[in-house]
């Protein structure tokens, strides 16, 4: 099955450049776009796209506040890729913490919009791991987050799954992962499983951020 996309972003022009980029691919297909971030929880329930590549600037709802109405009204809701045009923006970040799943520079090469768009889907990889931790030293809590120190106690963390969500805020895959701790893929994938349900995170991006947020992983 190909991986769906639905595009949004007020510039027509990019929404022309990505729909070309990735409907030339055999395992991506484009089923819709809107110029809003008005219009992505009704075009999300109609489509059901698995990834949503959205700006994160927009006249009316940008993609900041989309991104939050998607996962608090849409049930099983898409991976959420946010489209900008500056790399160290604020904005990306604070998507980022409302639960998108990575971000895209509007000027990437067309394979590594390819790539991106196919790595979020798969959710086994960080996106750009070394851009997060840039934006997490520049905009984050520097570990001053009581909210976040607070969660990562209570969590608890294994000695293993602790060792596991270090290796996830380097980028590392599961596969890296597994051949990094000598251990079988499954059992990374169910480390990984565990840090999430235990952070209450929907994704590693989400995790991560979280892990620099409490001081637990130190984003510099």
């Amino acid at each position: 099955m190909p991986v769906t996309v639905l595009l949004i972003d007020d510039e027509p022009l990019v929404r022309a450049g990505l729909r070309a980029v990735l409907a030339a691919q055999p395992d991506i297909e484009v089923v819709g776009e809107a110029a809003d971030g008005a219009a992505v929880i009704p075009l999300v329930r109609q489509l059901r796209p698995d990834v949503v590549a959205m700006d994160v600037r927009m006249p009316l709802m940008d993609g900041i506040e989309a991104t939050r109405a998607v996962l608090r009204t849409v049930s099983d809701p898409p991976k959420i890729l946010v489209v900008t045009t500056f790399e160290n923006d604020e904005y990306v970040y604070e998507a980022l913490r409302a639960g998108a799943d990575g971000f895209l520079l509007k000027r990437a090469r067309p394979a590594e919009i390819v790539h991106a768009v196919r790595l979020v889907a798969e959710g086994e990889s960080l996106l750009f791991p070394a851009s997060v931790r840039q934006l997490a030293a520049e905009y984050g809590d520097g570990g001053g987050n009581p909210a976040a120190r607070a969660a990562m106690e209570r969590a608890a963390l294994t000695e293993r799954e602790a060792e596991v969500l270090r290796l996830m805020a380097r980028g590392l895959s599961n596969a890296e992962i597994a051949g990094r701790l000598i251990v079988g893929t499954e059992t990374v994938k169910s480390h990984v499983s565990a840090v999430l349900a235990k952070l209450g995170a929907r994704d590693r991006t989400q995790a991560v951020i979280a892990a620099y947020e409490s001081g637990f992983v130190a984003p510099g």
